[in-house]
């Protein structure tokens, strides 16, 4: 009798289908597995709950690290920015406004860029501390914001991200 490609394919594949279905009745019937009545092992599981003192305690830690927090690796940092904001003195405004002089300027204040309604809403100056907020999470410290970037979450990096704002000036404001 002569068979076809086909029908030798699919004998083949219905042989291997019974022998796995086979070998896998006969590990059930020689193997009984007991349910745990607790983990064997327990993953221990970080607190969720914020720190003391919340969103201000983040704030306060790159606040604390600015004397010790170098330009040069604000500098490093900031490489991140480059596609959307620029840095010269007198440099134009691209996807994101010029960040020259940027502590303690006005809020939404580069001349001839667009802002979103939740920057010009907030007022003020650019402190330190509303930077370092903004720096964090854009999005959280202005809502409706239309920067994309996500923040910087760890608190040196903040603080080596603000001195080197802060150098970007021809008088640097004093550090808090």
């Amino acid at each position: 009798m002569k068979f076809s490609w086909f029908e030798k394919i699919s004998f083949g594949l219905l042989i291997a289908a019974w022998a796995i279905y086979g070998s896998h009745m006969l590990g059930d019937t020689l193997v009984h597995a007991e349910e745990l009545k607790k983990p064997a092992y327990a993953v221990a599981m970080a607190d969720a709950a914020p720190a003391k003192g919340g969103a201000a305690a983040v704030m306060e830690n790159a606040m604390t690290m600015l004397a010790s927090a170098t330009p040069d690796k604000g500098a490093k940092l900031f490489k991140k920015c480059k596609s959307c904001h620029t840095v010269a003195k007198g440099g134009k405004n691209t996807v994101g406004p010029n960040l020259w002089d940027v502590v303690g300027r006005a809020k939404a204040s580069a001349a001839g860029f667009k802002y979103s309604g939740a920057l010009t809403d907030k007022g003020g100056d650019w402190s330190y501390a509303d930077l370092d907020a903004f720096i964090t999470s854009p999005k959280a410290f202005a809502k409706g914001t239309k920067m994309s970037f996500a923040g910087l979450k760890k608190a040196g990096d903040r603080a080596a991200m603000l001195v080197y704002l802060r150098s970007l000036s021809d008088s640097p404001k004093p550090l808090p």
